[in-house]
């Protein structure tokens, strides 16, 4: 199996949608959002799919696709559906996988189980800072819970202006290599997402 990288955010809104299409264009790896909630008009996969430009990526459908933007635990309940982590099968491919979460680690998707428990052993887990007030704490606490599930924290995606001071006591104190800085892009394409996934791609494959 072709290596997975799992996309996941400090807080909801901090930019993950952006950073797994830059991913997915850098490693010419498919893409996967195992839950989408909301915005079922433009998903998050139908804007990645929008962005990707070197046509080798596919972008795979989502296990499931919730009506109401909120919590997945939520939108699901107000669906009458139930998610269970045997329903979320990944796809089948033989290339690379970009997997994006919903919101931050620790969204619940019902009484027992969070986006936490839809990582792999095997995942290189990415983690996607925003910088606002409290986002040290919200880096290095996310951070610490995916490194106390024994998994591994391949690198920061930094989003947002650049802060130096909370990007290096994020860096030291976490122990994780940063991957790069993303611009608040006030406009989305192809260009954007290839020029992000030029200037990433020798951290992720180096």
């Amino acid at each position: 199996m072709n290596q997975h990288y799992f996309v996941t955010g400090i807080s909801t809104d901090v930019g993950k949608t952006v950073v797994a299409a830059v991913l997915a264009e850098a490693l010419e790896a498919d893409y996967w959002k195992p839950v989408q909630a909301g915005d079922l008009h433009h998903t998050d996969t139908d804007k990645v799919r929008q962005w990707l430009s070197n046509g080798n990526e596919r972008c795979h459908p989502s296990a499931f696709a919730l009506q109401t933007p909120m919590s997945p635990h939520a939108a699901a309940d107000i669906d009458g559906v139930q998610l269970r982590l045997n329903d979320f099968d990944r796809p089948q491919t033989e290339k690379p996988l970009v997997v994006e979460g919903a919101g931050g680690l620790l969204v619940p998707l019902n009484d027992t189980d969070t986006v936490a428990d839809l990582i792999l052993p095997t995942d290189k887990v990415i983690v996607v800072s925003r910088h606002y007030l409290g986002s040290i704490n919200h880096t290095l606490l996310t951070v610490q819970a995916i490194k106390e599930r024994g998994l591994e924290v391949a690198g920061l995606v930094f989003v947002g202006e650049e802060h130096p001071t909370s990007e290096q006591i994020i860096k030291t104190m976490s122990g994780v290599p940063v991957i790069g800085r993303m611009d608040w892009e006030p406009y989305i394409d192809q260009n954007v997402i290839k020029e992000y996934a030029d200037r990433f791609r020798e951290k992720l494959i180096g």
